[in-house]
């Protein structure tokens, strides 16, 4: 008599490898960094040479989750939207920021993140370097061009500093609801719209006035 069960599907190599990423992904949003790869081999349901296979470490496998986590996102041509001068500034910021936290806000993302940085991993230094380089400043440069100023060149501690506390901001809004699940403003395109009108006007009155100042002419004492 012929079992009922049918045959389960080979997966190829490349699909048993984004299965086991993933899971994975999964079980380091649920359970942190600390784990071995016995325990992470279990709840991918494989036996843990079979892991090493694909991944020869846990450090490889974590390399793998934050490439596909958190770097392929970033390849979607934002930075294109971002630099594109045919459309006002305003508009291209909303709507990147809008994509940005439809990808980061969840849960698994967030918890990952922060789960990161409490195991001391350089998945967080090296997203935040990321960000600043391929984020925050062809955002400074274009505020400097929505200003008036020169555009190129890189960004001054003070207007990174100024752009982080802006991202920073938008980015917390999602650990408040996804992590801490406080209240928050369920409205996320009137809350990044307000985050905006406040950095642009900020970034125009400190850095704009400052170089107006420098620029400004001595008047002649007679």
């Amino acid at each position: 008599m012929k079992s009922g069960r049918g045959k389960q599907k080979r997966l190829s190599p490349d699909d048993r490898r984004r299965e086991f990423v993933a899971k994975a992904t999964e079980f380091f949003a649920e359970q942190g960094f600390g784990g071995g790869t016995r325990d992470l081999a279990r709840r991918l349901g494989v036996t843990q040479p079979l892991l090493y296979r694909y991944f020869p470490s846990k450090d490889d496998l974590i390399r793998e989750v934050y490439r596909t986590v958190y770097l392929e996102p970033l390849d979607t041509g934002w930075e294109k939207l971002l630099t594109d001068r045919s459309r006002p500034i305003r508009e291209r910021l909303r709507e990147f920021y809008d994509a940005y936290t439809n990808v980061i806000f969840s849960r698994k993302w967030l918890r990952i993140y922060l789960y990161s940085g409490l195991k001391g991993l350089d998945i967080n230094r090296r997203y935040v370097a990321v960000v600043q380089d391929k984020i925050l400043t062809p955002i400074i440069r274009e505020c400097r061009h929505e200003a008036g100023l020169p555009a190129q060149g890189k960004p001054t501690a003070a207007e990174l500093e100024m752009a982080w506390v802006f991202h920073s901001g938008i980015f917390y809004y999602g650990v408040r609801k996804y992590i801490y699940e406080s209240p928050v403003l369920e409205d996320k395109q009137q809350m990044i719209a307000d985050a905006l009108d406040a950095y642009l006007a900020g970034f125009e009155r400190v850095f704009g006035s400052a170089v107006a100042t420098r620029r400004a002419p001595v008047k002649a004492v007679g």
